[in-house]
Order: structure tokens, then C-alpha cells, then sequence
């Protein structure tokens, strides 16, 4: 296992946190991956749906874009068990062959093989190709993000677990601010073609910087015999502990309300009377609410705590919500600023929280059922979106979601009020005065 640097007495800040991780050679590698490869996704995010508005004039069918790209994670206690390593494959020496670094390698360079097949879709009788595509690029993500998580915990000092997670999703949702528009400028000038062939030149990118990462990883405990006994375990691991469940089960809640409000995102747009294009500038001021959150998790995290950080996550995320039901470009980048800032809160402790108090051989298991419970009801979310759109005015329907994200807000919020009386309780009682 690579041993890393204490960062000891170091101010703490946004500004040392970024500094503190690049300092790490295994840390900047990983959060290098995601720049790159982020890049890539997030235009062609933006572009897919483009794509097929303009090929369908349908916002159901836009929205269905998001749903094939969600809907693997439905299988994610599965897929999670491509990024542990069983018993039966270890070696006499001791030591257990990189699976996780060859994983990450691999699954870049399928998508960007995959991603090459794109340039064929110019009308809507091949836009099953772009779904099939899409499917695919969710599948590998559920696998990508196991496996990261997993290396990320093994390779990288665990004092900086929280900088990393609030930098990586920094460099996730923070691609927003350019490559939307990066991606909506080569859509409009090129077509959906040359989107896709910027992602598959962003993905074998990553996998050049992964090719660098030096891990070396403990050999695990003995496993449950079978892929299926092996899902279990992560399942079995996440419903009996009392400080992930709380965070998991709000997520999940939180997510079904967040995929109902992805899939509104064209109507909010034709209701500002804008064309689809401009649904990337709401995404890139989403991507700089987003920025500010990363790089301030590391810090708010320590000083919070992974509930309470959650909780006020939450409520900014109902507050944004709501408010895009007003008809106006100012207080719609309000709104996608505080959407950009709110998700992420909750999804950095959730993270952070399942990375240092899971025990390594169970990390892409455990990662990816807890991926699961938080992502599969925004599956459900957007395919309810995509029908609500068509039925509802969708002004009534934020309305309502910003209402009801309050309801996971208060429960972060009493969970970690009861854990600290918990915690009041156990000091008192082993030192009575």
C-alpha cells in the first residue's frame, strides 16, 4: 500500500485542500482521470439530449437520454463485484494481482471504442445506437467509480479522503462550466458526431494517466463463495451500519426528487423562451456552484461533520429547486447555483463516509450498492420526469420537489443530533464525575 504524507498542523482551507492532494502523486493522478475524462461526459451530456430534441422535437425522448445513462445503476451491487478482488484469484505470495487499475484502464478504452460508433447517427430511425451507447457508458461508469473509490482509499491517505472527494466532485460537476458550452459549440458547429468523438479522445486521455497510478494492495479477507454470496456482502454491510445507513437512505430520497428536476431542465428552458442550446449555460453556472462546494468540502467536512454537511446540502438543493419555477433568467442561475452547490454536498459525505469506514475488500462492493441506493430512484426520477413533463406544467411540479426535499433534510439533521447526544452519553458514562 502506498504510504503518503500527514498533512500535520497544515492550514486548513480550500486552498491548502487543492494543494494538499496535488502534493499526493496517486491523488493527483486519480483527480487528473476525472478532469479529463469529466470533460468528455459532461458535453456529451448536454449534447445527447440536444441531439435528439432536434432530431425528435420530443422532451420526453431528450430526457430519455439521461434514463439510459442512470438506468445501470440499478445493477450496481453487481457491477460492483468486477472491482473487489475474490479469494480464489489470489496468488501464493501473498500479494493479489492490480485488478482495479487494469479495470479502470479498460473500461476507458471500451467507451472510447464505443463512443467512435456515433458518427453513423444522423436521424431518428439510428438513435437506438446513441441509447445502446449510453447504456453502455452508465455500465461503465457504475464499474469506473467501484474502482476508484476502492483505489482512492487503498492508495491515498485517509486524512485526505474528504479534500479528494469534494475535489473530485469539483472536477465532476465543475466541467460544467466549460465543456457544456464547449460541447453545445461543437454540436452547433459540427453535429452531435464530433461531441462524441471529443469523449472517446477525453476517455483514452484518462487511461494514459491511469497507466501512472502505483498501488499495491493488501490481500483481502476471505469472501462469500459466489458472485452472488460476494453482492451480498456489501448489502448485508450497508444495512447493518448505523452511520452510513442515515446518509444512504437520505440520498436516495434526495436523488428521486433531483431525477424528477433533471428531467424538467428543457422545460424550464422553453420557459424562458430560450432553444435547447441554452440549457448550457444554466448546466455551466450549475458547474460553478458546484466548483465553490468541492473545493470547501474537505474543510466543512471536518467541522460539520458528513450528516450535517449533508443536511445543509439538502436544504440549498430544495431552495434552488423551488425556485425555478419562477420565469427569469437571474433567478434561474441562482437556482442552478444552488443546485450545483446543494447535490454535491450530500453526495461528498455520503462518499466519504463509505471510503474510510469500509473495510478495503469490501469497497467496490459496498461503494457500488451504496451508488445504487443514492442513483437508482433518480432512474425513477427521470423516467417520471419524462412523463410528468408531457402532463404537468412543469412550474407546479418544482414546486412540490422543493417541498418534499425538505423531508430528508430534517432527517440528516435529527440523525445527527442523535449521534452526538449518543456520543454525550458514552463519554459521560466512562468518565462518571
Amino acid at each position: 500500500m502506498t504510504t503518503n504524507r500527514t498533512t500535520g498542523g497544515a492550514p486548513d482551507g480550500p486552498t491548502w485542500a487543492l494543494v494538499r492532494v496535488l502534493r499526493d502523486p496517486n491523488a493527483g493522478l486519480l483527480l487528473a482521470g476525472v478532469v479529463v475524462s469529466g470533460f468528455g461526459t459532461s458535453a456529451l451530456w448536454l449534447a445527447s439530449g440536444v441531439w435528439v430534441k432536434d432530431l425528435t422535437g420530443s422532451d420526453g425522448l431528450a430526457a430519455l437520454c439521461l434514463l439510459a445513462m442512470w438506468a445501470p445503476t440499478l445493477a450496481g451491487p453487481l457491477l460492483g463485484t468486477l472491482a473487489d478482488i475474490p479469494q480464489s484469484r489470489l496468488r501464493s505470495t501473498g500479494r493479489c494481482p492490480h485488478r482495479r487499475k487494469p479495470l479502470l484502464i479498460g473500461t476507458s478504452l471500451l467507451m472510447a471504442a464505443l463512443l467512435l460508433t456515433l458518427v453513423t447517427v444522423d436521424s431518428p430511425q439510428s438513435l437506438w445506437l446513441l441509447f445502446a451507447v449510453l447504456f453502455v457508458y452508465g455500465a461503465a461508469g457504475v464499474v469506473n467509480d467501484a474502482a476508484e473509490s476502492a483505489l482512492a482509499a487503498t492508495a491515498v491517505d485517509r486524512s485526505l479522503l474528504g479534500d479528494l472527494g469534494g475535489l473530485r466532485m469539483t472536477a465532476t460537476e465543475g466541467m460544467k462550466l466549460l465543456a457544456p458550452l464547449a460541447g453545445a459549440g461543437l454540436y452547433t458547429a459540427y453535429g452531435g458526431a464530433a461531441v462524441a468523438f471529443l469523449d472517446a479522445v477525453t476517455f483514452a486521455g484518462a487511461a494514459v494517466l491511469y497507466l501512472f497510478l502505483q498501488v499495491r494492495e493488501e490481500r483481502p479477507a476471505p469472501t462469500a463463495p459466489g458472485r452472488r454470496g460476494r453482492t451480498a456482502e456489501g448489502i448485508r454491510f450497508l444495512r447493518s451500519h448505523p452511520a452510513l445507513r442515515p446518509l444512504v437512505l437520505a440520498g436516495g430520497a434526495t436523488m428521486l426528487c433531483a431525477g424528477l428536476n433533471g428531467a424538467l431542465v428543457y422545460a424550464v428552458v422553453d420557459g424562458l423562451g430560450h432553444s435547447p442550446a441554452y440549457s448550457g449555460v444554466l448546466y455551466a453556472v450549475q458547474g460553478a456552484g458546484s466548483v465553490v462546494l468541492g473545493l470547501c468540502a474537505g474543510p466543512a467536512l471536518r467541522r460539520l461533520g458528513e450528516r450535517r454537511f449533508a443536511a445543509y446540502g439538502v436544504v440549498l438543493l430544495a431552495g434552488g429547486v423551488a425556485l425555478r419555477a419562477v420565469p427569469s433568467d437571474p433567478v434561474a442561475w441562482a437556482c442552478s447555483a444552488a443546485i450545483g452547490a446543494g447535490l454535491p454536498a450530500l453526495l461528498i459525505a455520503a462518499l466519504t463516509a463509505v471510503q474510510r469506514q469500509t473495510p478495503g475488500p469490501l469497497l467496490g462492493r459496498v461503494t457500488a450498492t451504496a451508488n445504487t441506493l443514492v442513483f437508482a430512484p433518480n432512474v425513477i426520477g427521470l423516467a417520471a420526469g419524462a412523463v410528468l413533463v408531457e402532463l404537468l406544467d412543469h412550474r407546479l411540479v418544482l414546486a412540490v420537489l422543493g417541498l418534499a426535499l425538505l423531508v430528508p433534510a430534517a432527517g440528516l439533521f435529527q440523525s445527527a443530533a442523535s449521534a452526538e447526544r449518543t456520543a454525550s452519553r458514552s463519554s459521560s458514562d466512562a468518565n462518571p464525575a
